[in-house]
């Protein structure tokens, strides 16, 4: 591979973007300027110079022009560094000889209104960029082993899905769940829209499939605590919460549970019934062993009772378990932890957790099941009696500005589906009963949406374009909903016997720690951000790691299935490697001028600094493995012992320079 020559020979490349950047910069003044600056052989601007034709273009002058540095002046490197790079590779060069200034998104798109500024703006950006190329130093990537497993977060569909997806594929998969089982809030659900199928007989398969898999190892009750390490080799400490139940020898046959005196609320059901202090979440449960509710247990609270160890036979009661922690290594890692339904009580004015018959569209759920609370009978938490009139109350926590922690302002995007499968379950189980939809608009949005809607209000379901204020508790313990119907003008004040919100689907609890944890970002919704929206949607921008379902951002069963296999296609490839290419952006470290203070190993969120004994005391070493090149260490280095490969003090000194520079 050519190396750089002494004397710099750089050609700049200015893309148009189509009119992203061309219709705001004077792209050709851009590259007029760029041309006159030292160093600069050849500057030439395309209409993409991504395409095959501008990267030939590239290609061809570096051949003609013997160019030993390259310049791009267009979008985002995170879009397209990794293409450039690769074509310098096949040119011969080495691939961090390049250096790409964002005159799109840092540019053209935050200065629309003003051209000439834009366009000086976007000068300065490639002048700052010749600048430090003109110091770029050829680099050698390092190697790393891989390890030919992977690990899935989450125990919901989509992780269900991802995990099947990596197993079928003969790699050996952990499977990470939180609760004491898998399914997710799909196994809550009574039928999936729009084709009204049996939410848990399309489940439930895929659960035990995953139980049996040989590739398969399930990790239920257990929460990852630490991550250490990169692409190809993670070292993931789990904490394996005590069931206080022996999995090895648990049968499932219940006979604990029906002989244990102490009654809890039923978190499956939603409080909307009783379990036992010993209990396993639901008939299908994966996997089917039971678990002891530490909080409601006499035995760990007062030291008492021990019926449970009394009369299992197999001698599978625990009641010394604690907690236990382990390490696992693999090489590639999908989150997909789902969301958390929107808390309805944070909406106060709907008297969610005030009057028993408010209740959100995860509790209907539950009522309207068959192994629900009621059967599967229409009937309100207040009194048990059936309702005779329904309403629905759409985007509770969705499409809000106005929610306390200023994330609500997108859509859910399954709540009117939801609202309208429901509502369509009402009037099949009860036509006389009178149901209405409070709206803004309704979404439907694919396949056999529209259809299903349609057919909703072909059963006299009624739909309402407002949004109500409030719902108010009347003495008769019906609720008033007054609203005004946008579309016809009038104000509509009506009764009703059960009032449902149709909550929307937030981050899940704990989201923020998992992320610190795996050192990804999360949107300002808080979901967690991927590589790309559109190119790399279920990556991250950490290496292989992935995103899965929910996690990533509201979504339905198919698109969270959808999104698994790709997360799981792209973890396959990374397990497959032999061995992965590292980037050689870590630090350099002079001995001669550590101090051993320690300041860079505190701060580095990465663990990527250790601190060694030596002859001369202690001195800072790098771990390359775990090093994600982000530079803390050698900016809080106070005696500049730490240099950053690709980031030296000299590259970023020219390149801010450059970028004061006047005309």
């Amino acid at each position: 591979m050519r190396a750089s020559t002494p004397q710099p020979r750089i050609g700049v490349y200015v893309c148009h973007c189509g009119l992203n950047i061309a219709g705001v910069v004077d792209v050709v003044s851009v590259r007029e300027a760029a041309s006159l600056l030292d160093g600069v052989v050849i500057a030439r601007d395309n209409k993409y110079t991504c395409s095959e034709v501008g990267q030939k273009t590239i290609a061809d002058d570096i051949r003609n022009f013997a160019l030993d540095r390259v310049v791009i002046a267009s979008c985002s490197p995170r879009l397209h560094e990794k293409t450039f790079r690769t074509l310098l590779e096949k040119c011969g060069l080495n691939p961090f000889l390049l250096e790409m200034a964002n005159i799109r998104e840092q540019c053209s798109w935050v200065h629309p209104g003003d051209a000439a500024a834009a366009t000086e703006k976007a000068k300065a950006l490639v002048r700052s960029a010749v600048a430090r190329a003109r110091l770029l130093v050829p680099l050698s990537r390092s190697q790393g082993r891989v390890v030919p497993k992977a690990m899935v977060v989450g125990g919901g569909v989509a992780g269900i899905s991802a995990a099947l997806y990596l197993a079928n594929t003969g790699i050996k998969t952990y499977l990470v769940e939180r609760e004491p089982s898998i399914g997710g809030h799909m196994a809550m659900l009574d039928k999936t829209f729009p084709t009204l199928d049996c939410s848990l007989c399309i489940l439930s398969p895929k659960m035990v499939e995953v139980a049996e898999h040989e590739n398969i190892e399930v990790l239920s009750y257990s929460e990852v605590e630490k991550v250490d390490g990169q692409v190809g080799d993670f070292r993931v400490q789990l904490r394996r919460k005590a069931r206080y139940v022996d999995e090895a020898k648990c049968t499932g046959c219940g006979q604990c549970a029906s002989k244990c005196p102490v009654r809890a609320p039923d978190e499956f059901n939603r409080g909307m019934g009783e379990r036992k202090a010993i209990y396993i979440p639901f008939p299908q449960a994966i996997p089917p062993v039971y678990v002891i509710d530490v909080e409601h247990c006499r035995y760990l609270t007062e030291g008492k009772c021990r019926v449970c160890d009394k009369v299992c036979e197999r001698g599978a009661i625990a009641l010394d378990q604690t907690d236990r922690v382990e390490t696992v290594e693999v090489g590639a890692i999908v989150v997909a932890a789902g969301f958390e339904p929107y808390d309805a009580s944070k909406k106060p004015q709907y008297g969610y957790g005030r009057y028993p018959n408010v209740i959100t569209s995860l509790d209907f759920e539950r009522i309207i099941c068959a192994d629900g609370p009621t059967h599967g009978k229409l009937k309100r938490p207040g009194d048990w009696r059936a309702p005779k009139r329904v309403a629905f109350i759409q985007c509770v926590g969705s499409r809000d500005e106005h929610r306390l922690d200023g994330a609500g302002a997108y859509c859910s995007r399954v709540c009117c589906m939801i609202t309208a499968k429901q509502a369509f379950m009402i009037k099949e189980k009860d036509p006389a009963i009178e149901v209405y939809v409070y709206h803004t608009d309704m979404r439907t949005a694919g396949k056999g949406f529209e259809e299903f809607y349609r057919r909703a209000r072909a059963q006299g379901i009624v739909f309402v374009r407002g949004k109500p204020g409030e719902v108010r508790g009347e003495p008769d313990g019906s609720l008033r909903v007054v609203c005004e119907d946008l579309d016809s003008g009038c104000v509509l004040d009506m009764r009703f016997d059960l009032v449902v919100l149709a909550v929307g689907l937030a981050p899940p609890r704990g989201l923020a720690e998992l992320a610190q944890r795996l050192n990804l970002s999360r949107s300002a919704d808080g979901f967690l951000l991927e590589g790309h929206p559109k190119l790399r949607p279920f990556e991250t921008s950490i290496d292989g790691v992935y995103l899965a379902g929910c996690v990533q951002s509201p979504k339905d069963i198919p698109d969270s299935v959808a999104q698994a296999g790709g997360a799981a296609a792209a973890a396959a490839a990374t397990c497959s490697r032999e061995r992965i290419e590292m980037d050689p952006l870590g630090p350099v470290i002079d001995e001669q001028l550590c101090i051993g203070c320690r300041l860079c190993e505190t701060l580095c969120p990465y663990g990527a600094i250790k601190m060694e004994r030596t002859d001369r005391g202690y001195k800072a070493r790098a771990v390359e493995v775990a090093c994600k090149g982000c530079g803390v260490c050698g900016a809080s280095c106070s005696t500049r012992a730490i240099t950053m490969k690709h980031y030296s003090t000299s590259q970023l000194v020219a390149q801010a320079e450059a970028l004061l520079e006047v005309g």
